[in-house]
């Protein structure tokens, strides 16, 4: 049986969202308040558009519900507006400027309800000189110089995939806006519009970087640095299968325990100088390729030495930690990250699997009291779908 994504779940129940379907940071964002209990109807184009996987296994559209709207349609801006005029939050990703000329943009919908919270996700951001540029996290990243802080100083910066840009800089901190301007709009009856770029929430992320900076604690170069990789006590090393171990005994008592469990007790003062780096680096490493992943997690196992297994996406869900607090959870088939955070009075749980294109229209229009979502809209001038129709 289907969940109820309706049913009361976690401290969102009784929101309403209105997701307009794109990819990346916006969906994720919708997911993020899916999973938190909101209602998230997400509407798609006709013929799709997502990752370009089964949409069954689109983790990012689970816990939605989804309608089908042509937005280039006579009758598609007044469908998704009378969505709008029931909602308390909207969603889109598109570059500035286009959710106007389709109709459904910020005006539009505050016209048919003054108390919604719009919310806008890009890379580059509602303005500026590249804001009506392409891009993806790579490049947001880049510019930021977060994309600077990573990696080897002998190699070309590494890509974190797309977590540090599209969903920490930029889902997580539409989600924030999102909800503070949720909050305002209940205590006033005002929405707004919140405008979520990857760029400003990735140079947000680094505050803590440039207050270090600015003391002149941290060097603006790669591996340089006490936590990027430059002091041999915090970072990765290769084991004798291949796979690594990641270490981060920074403070004093836990770099102790650390060294003496490595077997290496005697080399320990060389963390207090750093010309001593060098050689520190090569005997820790030397130890680690000595013996198997594995073999190093049992020894480290129980301490506080601060070292851990790097486990790979498929392992991760297997540690017994992660399986003990449930961080991975399995529904339809499918292992995939739980819910997150956790709250004491609402829990959270996955409600639902991921909303197939326009499979709840029918429900949404019942549930949402909006005219049916097919066929013609009622009383509408298709010649101009924003005005109804003479009698």
């Amino acid at each position: 049986m289907a969940a109820d994504r309706t049913a009361p779940h976690g401290p969102l129940s009784g929101v309403r969202v209105v997701e307009l379907a794109g990819i990346g940071p916006g969906p994720f964002a919708a997911m993020l308040l899916a999973d938190l209990g909101a209602d998230v109807v997400r509407v798609d184009r006709p013929g799709g558009q997502g990752l370009g996987i089964d949409p069954t296994h689109d983790l990012t559209n689970r816990g939605k519900r989804s309608v089908v709207v042509d937005l280039k349609d006579p009758d598609g801006p007044a469908r998704v507006l009378d969505l709008a005029a029931r909602a308390d939050v909207l969603v889109e990703g598109y570059r500035p400027g286009v959710a106007e000329r389709l109709g459904v943009g910020p005006e539009a919908c505050h016209a048919r309800n003054p108390a919604l919270v719009y919310g806008r996700m890009t890379g580059w951001g509602q303005s500026g000189p590249l804001a009506d540029r392409a891009g993806h996290d790579i490049g947001y990243i880049a510019i930021t110089g977060a994309l600077h802080l990573i990696g080897d100083p002998d190699r070309p910066p590494a890509a974190p995939a797309n977590l540090l840009g599209d969903y920490a800089g930029g889902s997580l901190y539409l989600v924030v806006g999102v909800l503070a301007a949720l909050q305002h709009a209940r205590a006033t009856g005002t929405g707004q519009v919140v405008d979520a770029a990857i760029v400003d929430g990735t140079a947000h992320l680094s505050a803590m970087i440039h207050a270090m900076l600015a003391a002149d604690a941290w060097q603006d170069r790669r591996g340089a640095n006490l936590l990027d990789g430059g002091c041999p006590f915090y970072g990765t090393y290769e084991t004798a299968d291949g796979r690594h171990i990641a270490v981060g005994a920074l403070e004093q008592q836990f770099y102790d325990e650390f060294m003496t469990l490595l077997g290496l007790p005697d080399l320990a003062p060389a963390r207090h100088d750093p010309a001593r780096w060098g050689e520190l680096r090569a005997a820790v490493a030397a130890r680690f390729k000595s013996r198997t992943r594995d073999e190093w997690t049992a020894v480290f196992d129980g301490s506080d030495a601060c070292v851990a297994p790097v486990l790979s996406l498929r392992e991760a869900p297997h540690h017994p930690h992660l399986a003990a607090r449930a961080t991975f959870t399995d529904h339809d088939g499918i292992t995939q990250p739980a819910p997150a955070p956790r709250f004491s009075a609402t829990p959270t749980a996955v409600r639902g699997g991921p909303a197939l294109p326009g499979a709840d229209t029918a429900a949404v229009a019942r549930d949402w009291d909006v005219p049916q979502l097919t066929g013609p809209r009622p009383g509408t001038d298709h010649r101009n779908p924003q005005r109804k129709a003479s009698s």
